[in-house]
């Protein structure tokens, strides 16, 4: 019996560990991501950065202030800030301001309950008044799902706090201050198709709450840290895996987001995506730091670290930080 147990453990292990994905190379870097720190207010079940109000990580000073360097040197177009709460970061009102001169837009992965912690009351106009794209979760438009993955109170905050930006004129139209929002799946199965869930959306939660927002992402739940304890821990997550590769679908590979991004850890360390940096997954090429990065000249043209947790970006419609591919 123990012997036995031992095998079916070792052909899982064997399983997940043995990948079989694509390969893929690097492109002309548009997107730099940074995580600023893992403290959050919140401790969602499905968050794979393993965030909670108990966590200490922060980006240092000394790094922050390589960012806008990093701006100006490779032209980025997109500064996508994160977390955690990145609001949570001292120096992150400081960052923002440091980048009016860049021509960059500037993302905040915001969680909306923020807004309601003391002391950041003045969040959402600071973030107007610098014209900062919000991209916020709200893994569904009914209370009771939300609160059983992010927490109880989680929803009519969120509702509050959407309301807010939109009387600071947050997702009323195609080009004035944008504000969008993260669908992930509750349970282990793939999203649903991007227009028709927004189009869900925006009509329900009108009707309901009388709240706009611009566009819907939806993103497939990631299987490594907290979402993969979970679903281990509720036998799922070798079905999880199998639901992955079975619905791979080849022409997201050209879109993947990981081509274009590169994702800093709050140490400065560098990763192709935010779900590489969290399982500590490097490129055996490419700079490893952002104070490489400083001086670095060559091309971004080399491999990208890939494992079995990848399938989730290529599977069904795709999935990125900016929502579905195809």
């Amino acid at each position: 019996m123990t012997y036995l147990f031992f095998v079916d453990i070792f052909k899982i292990y064997r399983k997940f560990m043995k990948s079989n994905f694509p390969h893929i190379r690097k492109e002309n870097i548009d997107i730099l991501q940074i995580n600023i720190g893992y403290k959050c207010n919140q401790a969602c079940k499905h968050c794979h950065v393993n965030s909670s109000p108990y966590r200490t990580e922060m980006m240092s000073d000394e790094i922050i202030k390589l960012i806008p360097k990093i701006i100006s040197k490779f032209k980025i177009k997109t500064l996508d800030i994160t977390g955690g709460a990145p609001e949570l970061h001292p120096q992150f009102k400081n960052l923002i301001l440091s980048l009016r001169d860049e021509k960059v837009d500037i993302i905040d992965r915001c969680n909306l309950t923020i807004f309601f912690e003391k002391g950041y009351e003045d969040l959402p106009y600071f973030l107007a008044k610098n014209n900062i794209t919000i991209t916020a979760s709200l893994p569904c438009y009914e209370k009771d799902n939300v609160e059983k993955q992010r927490g109880f109170g989680v929803f009519d905050k969120s509702i509050n706090a959407i309301k807010i930006l939109n009387q600071l004129g947050y997702g009323k139209k195609k080009n004035e201050l944008q504000l969008n929002l993260v669908y992930n799946p509750i349970n282990p199965i793939l999203p649903p198709p991007q227009d028709k869930l927004e189009n869900d959306y925006k009509k329900i939660l009108y009707d309901k709450y009388k709240i706009t927002f611009n566009k819907l992402f939806t993103i497939t739940n990631m299987p490594i840290n907290r979402y993969a304890d979970f679903l281990r821990r509720t036998n799922q997550l070798e079905n999880y895996y199998d639901l992955l590769r079975n619905n791979f679908n080849h022409n997201n590979l050209k879109n993947l987001m990981c081509k274009k991004t590169l994702s800093v850890d709050w140490q400065g360390s560098i990763y192709d995506c935010d779900f590489n940096q969290q399982i500590k997954l490097k490129s055996g090429k490419g700079p490893k730091t952002l104070f490489d990065l400083v001086n670095y000249s060559s091309p971004f043209d080399y491999d990208i670290a890939a494992n079995n947790h990848c399938f989730a970006c290529t599977a069904g419609s795709g999935s990125s930080c900016g929502g579905s591919l195809s």
